[in-house]
């Protein structure tokens, strides 16, 4: 892929070099996995499971684990117009050369993709196509638990966590390479000795629907677990990506699973038990977690944060090094009631990010019907406290379409909304209560699991009702999922194996990045049931909770009993409360105490709830006190840093390099001046920006910080910080004030490819003679033109007979050298030649720079 980086929009995307990336050494790797995720970069870059993934294959010896994301539509127009394969981002290996290819399934709309993905690497779709010596197409993530519809795709899938199970199946593989001799069957056989590894050629279905196993002895598959998130590894040196990720953050996992019991949730049943991180082991990852990426926010994750038992304890052991890194933390959507003064009065003293509460339902009726376990008087007070702490647009989350759901559980989402908009004081600027909605959908695995998902018109219904009712009030703001996408999803949710085909077909028909409003299209979609026959709202309707399901041979743990105890107890209004504080609510994931269990962990460890306190911390913890304020505007050092950019990095934009930079010198611990305001940042500053594709040997940044150092200290500190084809080259001390002189002319050196040296060189000399020289281009504002003959001032034909030297004087006006050599040459093509600004004067025929400074270090 790096090879087409010169035409991409995106190139940083494509090129594998980010700073905390891995890359081995191809002689001792025995089996390369491709950890393939079915969207675009700035998705795939923020999946925190993918990350775990890739940190755990990649610390065992012999064992590789590297990036694929899906290509834009421009990346995937260049790959087949070349007939090169989809690749790899560390090695650029194609991922048909790869032992695994292993797709993350997070939600059912990415199918398509991943059949775009295999037709990008040449790989067939169906595994029964695929040949003996190809690489094993698996799969995990969520959707694992029910990935019925594209089941003919894999070879395996892994239910539950992937810690243990990818680096034992990848073992497993390499062992079964080198051994020769056996069938891909063979292999197949050998793994579903691992636990969590579910091969769907070996079930068949019945004609009730019901899975029929085919090989003697695997009758049943069970997750996947460990036991002791302790015990796990878990990435501190995160990849940390040139271009803006969805979540462009450090995100650390504080726990996994969730017993709250909310009766509609699948990610609450099938990632039982709670099992939290230990707080001194936390401590270590957010320390080293900062230190070795240089974030500036921090993210606690898990399935309900707020109900993290020692969570006071670890904003008070976090919030002293946030404090003084200027870094901030951000939690995911909040129960109502789990924040304190305390925490809030931590995080109000740090940069602070937005505010989210998740409800689910409006009235106490649905709320006990969902299992939600909270009161409205929880809700208000929660909110109040957040208004009182100085936050003023707070969002809400709520489902419609919750099974027993009435117009006045609709209405009342709408009128809770209302009440939360008084809790703020009077007076509060900028007020905003934003309700964010979805449409409900059945998932697998849970209580809810044999109700009926409302119509595609009901939805659009309620919705319209909500929007006229929000309408009245400008504080308020509804926003709400796409229902064509809601009931996509309700489809392929609970389905079988029987629309693996319109996967297929939809694929076919151009069906694409489903979850992108802007790409989504549902009329393919029903095309191709149209044309099977088929209704598509047939999947959407009730179960009858004696018949038979498409996921009944795959067990999370959660007993079918349980689930319909739990369902019987929604339909009665009646809640069942958490059992991790409390009594145990006989779901049948745990085996402790005489408790009896389906799942094994490894070593046979303990399946048990594992928290940090017995109870919940309700008490504020002290926060260590507030260090003494710090004049963050300080300046104590102002330098120019020289900087070489070659390589991969010529394709960093300036915005990159400005993120990049700020990262940088937190991994350094160089501590830069911050500007005064709301939002402070860092006092750099940059010369004319480079064209993306062009190096630079003479490149500069201006920067004040706010601690003495050594200039000639700087550079040593920050080149170990910096990603491949950035080098600190020189430094150079500035009088304090702001003004930064820049340099007014750049010399280039242009290198010609060989084949067309001559004709280039005759352009050149024809350039040279004339008196202007039009150079025009498409602007956002439409057509621009600039004659760029004047802004040239020396040209001079290289010794090797096939490059160029021009000096350019910019002090008026500025042409990119990129479209003058296009325009001087236009039969270059973009990535057939190299173009290097290789050294600037800050006055017209002055001594070129940075000479006299190069090689300090």
């Amino acid at each position: 892929m790096r090879e087409f980086a010169p035409w991409l929009q995106k190139p940083t995307q494509y090129l594998g070099a980010e700073w905390g990336r891995t890359a081995k050494d191809a002689a001792s790797v025995r089996a390369r996995v491709a950890l393939a995720f079915p969207d675009m970069y700035e998705v795939g870059m923020s999946y925190v499971g993918g990350r775990i993934l890739y940190e755990t294959v990649n610390r065992v010896a012999g064992l590789a684990a590297e990036r694929v994301f899906t290509p834009t539509d421009e990346a995937a127009g260049l790959l087949r117009e070349k007939g090169a394969p989809l690749c790899t981002l560390e090695s650029d290996t194609p991922l048909a050369a790869c032992d695994v290819v292993a797709f993350h399934l997070t939600h059912e709309l990415c199918y398509t993709n991943v059949l775009y993905m295999l037709d990008l690497a040449g790989i067939p779709f169906r595994a029964a196509d695929r040949s003996e010596d190809g690489p094993l197409v698996i799969a995990g993530g969520g959707c694992a638990f029910n990935a019925e519809p594209v089941a003919p795709f894999f070879d395996l899938m892994v239910i539950g966590d992937g810690e243990e199970a990818l680096p034992a199946i990848l073992q497993a593989v390499a062992t079964a390479r080198e051994e020769g001799g056996l069938s891909k069957r063979d292999v197949l056989l050998r793994l579903t000795a691992i636990p969590g590894v579910y091969v769907p050629s070996f079930f068949d279905v019945g004609p009730d629907g019901a899975p029929v196993p085919l090989v003697p002895g695997y009758a049943r598959v069970t997750k996947a677990i460990v036991a002791d998130l302790d015990t796990a590894p878990f990435p501190t040196c995160q990849v940390v990506p040139f271009a803006q990720a969805v979540h462009d953050r450090l995100a650390v996992e504080i726990a996994r699973g969730c017993t709250r019991g909310c009766r509609f949730c699948h990610a609450g049943m099938i990632y039982r038990p709670v099992r939290e991180r230990s707080l001194p082991e936390l401590e270590k990852l957010v320390a080293e977690g900062l230190s070795r990426t240089g974030y500036e926010e921090l993210s606690f994750l898990s399935l309900s944060t707020g109900d993290f038992s020692a969570l006071e304890s670890l904003f008070a052991h976090t919030i002293d090094r946030c404090r003084r890194d200027q870094v901030a933390v951000s939690l995911p959507s909040l129960r109502a009631g789990t924040l304190s003064d305390s925490i809030l009065d931590m995080m109000a003293g740090i940069r602070r990010t937005g505010a989210t509460v998740a409800p689910e339902a409006a009235t106490q009726r649905l709320r006990d019907v969902i299992n939600k376990g909270i009161t409205e008087e929880d809700i208000l007070a929660h909110v109040a406290k957040l208004f009182g702490h100085g936050w003023q647009q707070v969002k809400l989350y709520f489902m419609i379409g919750l099974p027993t759901e009435t117009e006045e559980d609709v209405r009342g989402i709408y009128e809770l909304a209302k009440k939360v908009l008084a809790q703020a004081p009077p007076g509060t600027k900028r007020l905003q209560v934003t309700a964010a909605i979805s449409p409900y959908v059945p998932k697998t695995h849970t209580p809810f699991q044999w109700e009926a998902q409302i119509s595609l018109e009901q939805i659009k219904e309620r919705v319209g009702y909500l929007r006229d009712l929000f309408a009245t009030d400008r504080r308020l703001t509804l926003r709400w999922h796409e229902p064509e996408m809601s009931f996509l999803e309700g489809v392929f949710s609970r389905a079988g194996r029987e629309l693996a085909p319109l996967v297929e077909a939809a694929y076919r028909q151009g069906a694409l990045f489903c979850s992108w409003i802007d790409r989504f299209d549902l009329a393919p979609w029903l095309r191709v049931f149209d044309e099977a026959g088929l209704d598509p709202a047939k999947w959407l309707a009730a179960r009858d909770p004696d018949a038979p399901l498409p996921w009944d041979h795959l067990s999370c743990g959660v007993t079918p009993g349980f689930l319909r105890r739990e369902r019987q107890k929604a339909l009665a209004g009646r809640i069942t409360a958490d059992c991790r504080y409390g009594e145990c609510s006989g779901c049948g994931v745990c085996d402790f105490e005489g408790r009896k269990s389906e799942l094994r962990a490894a070593g046979d460890a303990e399946i048990r709830p594992r928290c940090n306190r017995p109870e919940r911390e309700h008490e504020a913890v002290a926060a260590p006190p507030p260090p003494a304020k710090e004049d963050l505007t300080r300046k104590a050092v102002h330098v120019r840093l020289w900087f070489t950019k070659t390589g991969s990095a010529v394709y960093l934009s300036q915005l990159e390099l400005t993120r990049l930079f700020e990262r940088a010198l937190r991994r350094a611990g160089l501590r830069p001046s911050f500007s005064a305001g709301y939002h402070p940042l860092p006092q750099m500053s940059f010369g004319r920006a480079l064209s993306v594709g062009v190096a630079s040997e003479a490149e500069w940044m201006g920067l004040f910080l706010r601690e003495p150092v050594a200039p000639g200290d700087i550079p040593a500190r920050l080149n170990p910080n910096l990603p491949e084809g950035l080098v600190m080259v020189a430094v150079e001390e500035l009088p304090p004030g702001r003004k930064v002189p820049h340099p007014i002319e750049e010399t280039f050196e242009l290198v010609i490819p060989a084949a067309c040296a001559k004709d280039c060189l005759e352009r050149w000399a024809a350039f040279t003679a004339a008196d202007s020289f039009a150079v025009t281009w498409e602007s956002k504002k439409g057509p621009r033109s600039i004659d760029a003959r004047p802004l040239v001032t020396s040209i001079a034909a290289g010794e090797s007979d096939h490059t160029v030297r021009f000096t350019c004087l910019f002090a008026e006006a500025y042409v990119s050298p990129l479209r003058l050599v296009e325009a001087v040459c236009p039969g270059l093509a973009r990535g057939r030649y190299a173009l290097t600004k290789v050294a600037v004067a800050f006055e017209a025929g002055g001594a070129a720079f940075p000479s006299g400074l190069m090689n300090q270090n």
